[in-house]
């Protein structure tokens, strides 16, 4: 939404500053305010899970662990143990009720998310930042 104002307001600075070096100053400061503010929000983000895992707490620090074992047991079903348990039960002509099928757009999503802040732990460890 701020994005769309941006050329508007970008605009008026023509009409009410003569100065170009000021209006090129200004003009900045506004097409780079959405930018900070995401930055501003994703560093805010970071301090909350720092103090997460901090935390001693399984309900407060385990929760990411046990989506990841759900992430990760889910994925493996799907691609792997599900397409080898159908070829199986084909290969001995065995009829079986319609297996379960998970959400994989979704659960992708949250694989995908956690796995980017895995590496940032990753990344703590390698210098020695956490345990």
């Amino acid at each position: 939404m701020l994005q769309a104002l941006i050329g508007p307001v970008t605009g008026l600075l023509d009409k009410f500053i003569p100065d170009a070096d000021e209006k090129a100053k200004l003009a900045h400061e506004i097409a780079t305010m959405a930018e900070r503010q995401a930055h501003e929000i994703a560093l805010a983000q970071i301090e909350v899970n720092k103090a997460e895992a901090a935390s001693g707490s399984l309900f407060k620090g385990g929760w990411r662990p046990f989506i990841g074992w759900v992430c990760g047991i889910a994925f493996l079903y799907h691609f792997v143990l599900q397409p080898l348990l159908l070829f199986a039960i084909a290969t001995f002509g065995i009829e079986l009720p319609t297996l379960p099928e998970f959400d994989m757009g979704t659960l992708l999503t949250v694989l995908g998310g956690l796995l980017g802040l895995g590496s940032l732990r990753t990344f703590e460890k390698t210098k020695g930042v956490s345990k």
